[in-house]
């Protein structure tokens, strides 16, 4: 089995392209489309554009996970919006989103980790989370009696997952039923700018009127932002995941340690992943942007890796254009897909790693093996702003690995900024100007 999202897949949202909206959002991943949905279910005209397949990118590619456990103080109230959202439209959807409470819990190698967590927990209580500290044997029962060197663990019980090779497209079908024109296979060249405001998006096929326009391009929204004036810290890590064959049901929870995260699959397998580690691939942003993500880097909290140079038609790659003109082919139809392969190495250690776990589980089969790049800021919180740089223009970007189970939440803001309305949460936090008006960055739990 392969990554299921080809280009030689007939696209299954084809347009037709209108010549204007009220709203076009540019990206068809978790949060584009939550966000066009939610724009819609308001009585917008909203028009949906993806230069790839809806999900492709790392909307499909996560862990799975719909957590609040371990969340950014101020993502917290987000996250559990975004867990109600997620139980209302999976019941629309007839359960097809794979959504199923399987609780989330964060394994302790030391003391000082298990401080860590008491610490987060105390200043999450609050907001009334249900997260408990575990003793070791408390995590080992929980996890089936698995074997490992823990010395307890941060639980929440309340946590989801969810399936994301199914989730996003479904939601996208939902989009379409509410009116949004989903159009696959068709990059966003630039914003339509007159007298410094939005007017609508320039498009491979045309150009498309609108008031508002909402940027969730994921890794490549630096790149789009860079070429009208824009330039937020933004770089992209490889994350890579494996999907196990059918195992005996010996998970039932979904658990991360500093060597491997692992969730169950409805489809009786099991989603493995290393537990803090990617890959950073060398480029123009990474080295100019570098200043920006010492303080991260000297908390040593992140197992991240340089690497070789960017692969040709990456965001990043020192190749890559970051000027173009309206009518020129761009980075975003140049790579269609942002594929990347699994780091080397990985999937052989996660498999036995998790036989180690789980020694009554024996041979441990294969499924599929995939990665993703995910969308990262110094402090580890997103972008969630209308850009004040350029009116009609709002931003959502910078998830951190956190955007999947926030999707929903962060759609239904995005939606409200878009469209002028309050969004009835605090979102100083994740403002744009914190990058550039001489705010110090504080890094998020990352937790």
């Amino acid at each position: 089995m392969t990554f299921p999202f080809r280009l030689s897949d007939a696209p299954e949202f084809a347009g037709p392209l209108p010549e204007e909206a009220d709203i076009v959002v540019i990206g068809g991943g978790v949060i584009g489309v939550c966000t066009a949905l939610f724009a819609a279910r308001k009585g917008h005209r909203v028009v949906l554009l993806e230069k790839g397949r809806v999900a492709a990118e790392q909307s499909s590619r996560n862990w799975g996970w719909v957590r609040v456990q371990g969340r950014d103080l101020a993502e917290i109230p987000v996250a559990q919006e975004s867990q109600r959202l997620w139980q209302e439209l999976d019941a629309e959807c007839a359960g097809r989103l794979g959504l199923r409470t399987v609780g989330v819990s964060y394994l302790a190698r030391d003391e000082a980790q298990m401080a860590a967590y008491a610490d987060w927990a105390a200043h999450a209580k609050p907001f009334g989370v249900d997260s408990r500290l575990l003793s070791r044997d408390e995590a080992t029962d929980l996890l089936g009696g698995a074997q490992g060197d823990w010395v307890g663990a941060l639980h929440t019980a309340s946590d989801m997952k969810a399936e994301p090779w199914v989730a996003v497209p479904e939601l996208a079908r939902l989009a379409r039923e509410a009116g949004v024109t989903i159009v696959e296979a068709c990059a966003v060249r630039g914003l339509d700018l007159q007298a410094g405001r939005v007017a609508g998006v320039i498009t491979e096929a045309g150009r498309i009127k609108a008031f508002s326009v909402v940027l969730a391009g994921g890794a490549w929204s630096s790149l789009f932002l860079r070429r009208h004036g824009v330039d937020i810290p933004q770089l992209s890590v490889r994350s890579t995941a494996m999907a196990t064959g059918r195992v005996p049901q010996v998970v039932s929870t979904a658990s991360v340690s500093w060597a491997m995260a692992m969730r169950p699959r409805d489809d009786g397998g099991v989603t493995l992943a290393p537990g803090a580690f990617a890959d950073l691939f060398l480029g123009p942003d990474s080295i100019r942007h570098v200043r920006r993500y010492l303080k991260l880097a000297l908390q040593g909290i992140f197992d991240v890796h340089l690497r070789r140079p960017a692969p040709r038609g990456y965001p990043d790659a020192f190749g890559t254009p970051r000027r173009w003109s309206d009518d020129a082919q761009t980075p975003f139809e140049r790579m269609r897909i942002l594929d990347p392969a699994p780091a080397p190495g990985k999937v052989e250690t996660l498999t036995r790693h998790f036989a180690q776990t789980y020694p009554q589980v024996g041979a441990v089969p294969v499924q599929a093996a995939w990665a993703g790049m995910i969308d990262v800021l110094p402090d580890v919180v997103p972008v969630v702003d209308r850009a004040a740089q350029i009116p009609g223009l709002t931003v959502c970007t910078g998830m951190c690995g956190h955007g999947f189970g926030a999707g929903p939440g962060f759609g239904r803001i995005a939606a409200d900024l878009a469209t002028g309305d309050d969004p009835g949460t605090d979102l100083s936090r994740f403002r744009m100007g914190r990058f550039f008006d001489g705010s110090t960055l504080v890094p998020g739990p990352n937790l």
